[in-house]
């Protein structure tokens, strides 16, 4: 398949390998190609820089935003929360048109510090400014309440654990979740259906709570499990 990602930071530099790893066809997309390729610091978290990652995936292509949404039969807007909505109109929406466009990006506010605050909650979300900013897109929620190593490797936490996705479209969401069985490797017992976009409110407001346990556990190996019992007798 041809898949789009729209941001060449860590999510999208180790979900790409995978994908490229599983046969899809992989175009990067940045705001400044140039630029991106000029670039020699590391991230907050020590990642080499997409020139370094390149190198060494020789599969991998790197294009503007809106070269690589237009490639895209599915699209993952793989950006920063806070420019998510930037970087997607600078794609061109009519390059939306019709795709699945999966969003893993979560409303981190640094503004103010550590820990971030989310820039939009409780009434509303990411997924769904998303959804409305590009209206003929088909957006699904997935990915954005784990590191980027578990989202790739879900061997990474023992046991069950879950990986939730939402959306408007039932044919959409299942098509992510063989993406996610197929390409990441999640087992499609642990693909967890939540419901529409306005679901994505619940897996964004998950990230106050993740980034404190990061803290404590002092590692990012860590994931949330959905424990389901019996409904109650009447």
């Amino acid at each position: 398949m041809k898949l789009g990602i729209i941001g060449t930071g860590s999510v999208a530099q180790l979900v790409g390998a995978k994908l490229i790893l599983a046969g899809h066809d992989v175009v990067f997309g940045t705001r400044d190609v140039e630029a991106t390729l000029k670039r020699t610091d590391t991230d907050a978290f020590g990642n080499a820089p997409f020139r370094v990652w390149l190198k060494s995936n020789a599969d991998a292509k790197l294009s503007t935003f809106e070269a690589a949404a237009a490639h895209g039969e599915m699209i993952l807007n793989a950006t920063g929360g806070m420019v998510s909505l930037q970087a997607l109109e600078l794609a061109g929406v009519e390059n939306f048109a019709g795709k699945i466009l999966i969003d893993v990006a979560n409303p981190l506010d640094f503004s103010a510090g550590f820990p971030p605050s989310l820039s939009v909650c409780n009434t509303d979300s990411l997924g769904e400014q998303i959804q409305r900013a590009i209206p003929d897109a088909k957006v699904v929620k997935t990915l954005n309440t784990m590191s980027a190593h578990v989202m790739v490797d879900p061997t990474l936490v023992p046991g069950a654990h879950n990986i939730f996705v939402a959306g408007n479209d039932a044919e959409a969401k299942a098509k992510v979740s063989k993406l996610l069985s197929e390409g990441l490797g999640w087992s499609p017992e642990s693909i967890l259906d939540l419901g529409d976009i306005t679901m994505a409110r619940g897996t964004e407001m998950l990230l106050p709570i993740w980034v404190r346990l990061f803290g404590s556990f002092g590692h990012p190996n860590f994931n949330f499990h959905v424990a389901k019992g019996e409904a109650p007798k009447p």
